[in-house]
């Protein structure tokens, strides 16, 4: 099994350091409904997660949640709410969102604002080893103490020298030396420390949490590729040198970006589709086909036509899975597709070559029922591999609750009427479900049909 890992910028032997895969997911700043951009990261890295565990690691997975940064303050003044307000509805909006998209719920999901302890105690080390120092109450990282600060950007620090410059207020010693703790400004929540009032900076609180819940060194760091710079050089760098420069992560794992045309969504440029508005038209099937239909690492750009066609690969593996009865022919043998689907799966998460492995599956055991052969271990296959990316396949999600046998008596007596070439009253037929918000569709296999969103 390899992984491709940013620190070395190319396919890695996955070799664990221990009996236990250690995983860090950077996660939510919960000031505003997550989007699906949000949803690729996420979906993503469940589908690592639920691989690992197919292949019969344990995972410790943990995921922050950062409620406590700029942004966060600025909205809950606008808004008029207290910080905690905010973050604790949305914190709370944001673990539906992942519910409904059958992610996995991380095993631990510690929050920046109930870590200030174990954040103070790195940034007090760091100032012990020479790495960092306090400057009129806040407290910044000498990243010229690092030699090889900038290795996982692959940029020198003279490289990222270009636009850099000092903030009114700030007293670095360099203009690339970060924030660990932010001396308190009025009406800000703050907290006591050693250096006076004050709150964390945001690249600190994930080393702190990472190795408070994972340990000094870990297997796998995900994210998105717009986190590589600044977020994950800085852990880097923190984290290292507080431990004493004892390799970090392992395997360093970055998503790409979901955009609209041609700029990544994102809620500050305020181009974005809520997983709630996207869950309202699609099922989370067919949101995580689309996801998972693009190489993780690559760019992936939003449209409706996208999501629509996932949404019909989704109702084809629901309709190779329907049971049709037939248990004495002949089996179809699924051992060559499972294979071939764990190789992809292997190749650094190919997931869609595994995705083109199950449609494959799909129409063999399609072909196995029309020629009356025994499809019940093929299925039970296609269930299993579908599952491992996060796929339920489950018919209530396209059934119209009581209706669907007679859909299904419309949907065969439209088949006869059209077999009779009565076209007109099989188009009625077709029109009028289409009202009541039933799609058709026609395929080889035969209609298939789903409810609209």
């Amino acid at each position: 099994m390899k992984i491709f890992s940013t620190l070395s910028g190319q396919k890695e032997e996955f070799k664990p350091h221990g009996d236990v895969v250690t995983m860090y997911v950077c996660g939510v700043n919960p000031y505003a409904d997550a989007h699906i951009g949000h949803a690729m990261s996420y979906i993503t890295f469940d589908m690592v997660r639920r691989y690992l565990e197919f292949r019969g690691y344990k995972v410790k997975h943990v995921e922050n949640v950062t409620d406590i940064e700029d942004n966060i303050i600025n909205y809950s003044n606008r808004q008029g709410i207290s910080v905690r307000e905010l973050t604790e509805k949305f914190t709370i909006r944001y673990f539906e969102d992942m519910d409904a998209l059958n992610i996995l719920r991380p095993h631990f999901t510690p929050k920046a604002t109930e870590t200030i302890p174990e954040i103070i105690g790195t940034t007090h080390g760091l100032i012990d080893r020479g790495y960092a120092y306090e400057a009129k109450g806040s407290v910044y990282f000498r990243v010229n103490k690092m030699p090889d600060y900038g290795k996982l950007s692959h940029r020198t620090l003279d490289m990222m020298m270009a636009g850099a410059r000092i903030e009114p207020g700030e007293e670095k010693e360099h203009p690339m030396d970060f924030v660990l703790w932010k001396a308190a400004k009025p009406g800000e929540p703050s907290w006591d420390s050693p250096w006076g009032k004050g709150r964390p900076g945001w690249h600190i609180e994930c080393s702190a949490m990472s190795i408070k819940f994972l340990g000094e060194q870990i297997d796998i760091h995900g994210g998105g590729q717009d986190l590589i710079f600044p977020h994950h050089e800085n852990e880097i760098a923190q984290s290292e040198c507080f431990t004493g420069k004892k390799p970090f992560v392992k395997y360093w794992m970055h998503n790409g970006l979901l955009q609209m045309g041609a700029e990544k969504m994102s809620k500050s440029l305020g181009n974005l589709i809520t997983i709630r508005d996207a869950l309202q038209k699609y099922s989370a099937d067919g949101i995580r086909l689309f996801i998972l239909g693009s190489y993780y690492r690559n760019p992936l750009t939003y449209s409706e036509e996208a999501i629509e066609a996932a949404e019909r690969g989704a109702e084809r593996l629901r309709q190779a899975l329907t049971e049709k009865g037939r248990t004495l022919g002949e089996k179809i043998d699924a051992s060559s597709y499972r294979q071939c689907f764990i190789e992809f799966m292997d190749d650094d998460f190919s997931t869609p070559q595994a995705i083109a492995t199950l449609f494959d599956m799909a129409r063999e055991i399609n072909r196995g029922n029309d020629e009356g052969k025994d499809t019940s271990e093929a299925r039970a296959t296609l269930r299993e591999l579908a599952g491992i990316l996060g796929l339920t396949l489950k018919e209530a999600e396209r059934q119209a609750g009581d209706a669907a046998p007679f859909i299904e008596l419309l949907i065969a007596t439209r088949k006869r009427l059209r077999e009779a070439k009565q076209f007109q009253l099989a188009d009625e037929i077709r029109n009028k479900l289409t009202e009541l918000g039933v799609i058709l569709e026609d395929t080889p296999q035969g209609t298939v049909w789903k409810q609209k969103r």
